[in-house]
């Protein structure tokens, strides 16, 4: 063999390679495969998280926000409401002597007596205390306001020589009620509130539940006085019924019923005879 042909066959024979190059070369080609498979994952991974969270979020939005149970302040007693806002209020509450049925005149004669003498910061309420009755007249019902102490006036004051004699010369007042009646005693409080006696409504009522039997007088609604126009002994005439035009006596009246219990004279004998009021007339 020629020296160029050993050249050649020097040329073409194939390199020799070494295993520690080999394992070099499979490592750089697996290399890029696994990173692109880690690429590829990454994302999947990520994608199943938000997944994940979104469910969560609509869920907690779908979700109504559990409400704690509110507690409701108990109803407070009008009746110590009450009290306790004429214990804020200045003065004292004592009561005066008028003559009866001149109870309002004398309210209208001593606010306009605190104006002219200037006694504004010593002399502050008049009140007479008032209350609802109904009346039945001639068969006929109504519900009348009336003077409920004729002859008594309350008035919220502090007590000076000045607001004695303002009130004390007022035209129509006899004089304060107490045994000084030129140092007089004030009223307590709860005699205040039983004087004005201010028609107290309970929560319940206002809501058309009834009140508790248990709740105090003062809690509820107190209903209107019934007064009526007839007197046991007395004579009248049965208007309607089986003993129509038949004088009767009454012998019993039922207020809370609106009945009366008259005697019929039935052949000589007289009889018992439960009638309303509207069914007789007086004689």
């Amino acid at each position: 063999m020629t020296q160029h042909e050993a050249e050649n066959d020097v040329d073409l024979a194939p390199e020799d390679t070494t295993p520690a190059q080999d394992a070099a070369e499979q490592a750089e080609t697996a290399a890029p495969a696994s990173v692109s498979a880690e690429a590829v994952e990454a994302p999947v991974e990520q994608e199943s998280v938000q997944d994940a969270d979104l469910a969560i979020a609509e869920g907690a939005e779908s979700e109504e926000p559990a409400q704690a149970p509110v507690e409701e302040a108990p109803a407070e007693d009008p009746r110590k409401e009450f009290a306790a806002k004429l214990r804020r209020q200045e003065g004292d509450w004592f009561v005066i002597h008028t003559y009866a049925g001149y109870e309002n005149r004398v309210k209208t004669n001593l606010e306009t007596r605190i104006q002219s003498l200037n006694m504004e910061e010593d002399i502050f309420q008049i009140e007479v205390p008032m209350e609802e009755v109904v009346e039945i007249k001639n068969a006929q019902r109504k519900t009348v306001r009336r003077v409920r102490i004729p002859g008594y006036v309350l008035v919220r004051m502090n007590l000076t020589d000045a607001s004695w004699g303002a009130v004390r010369h007022t035209p129509g007042v006899t004089g304060f009620v107490g045994q000084d009646a030129y140092n007089p005693n004030p009223l307590r409080i709860d005699e205040v509130v039983d004087m004005l006696n201010p028609v107290f409504e309970a929560p319940a009522a206002a809501e058309g539940q009834a009140p508790s039997s248990g709740g105090s007088a003062g809690a509820t609604a107190s209903a209107p006085a019934v007064t009526v126009d007839f007197e046991v002994g007395e004579s009248v005439i049965v208007k309607e019924g089986a003993f129509a035009t038949l004088p009767a006596t009454i012998s019993e009246i039922k207020v809370e019923s609106q009945q009366l219990v008259v005697l019929v004279s039935i052949f000589e004998r007289e009889t018992p005879v439960t009638i309303s009021f509207d069914q007789v007339s007086k004689i």
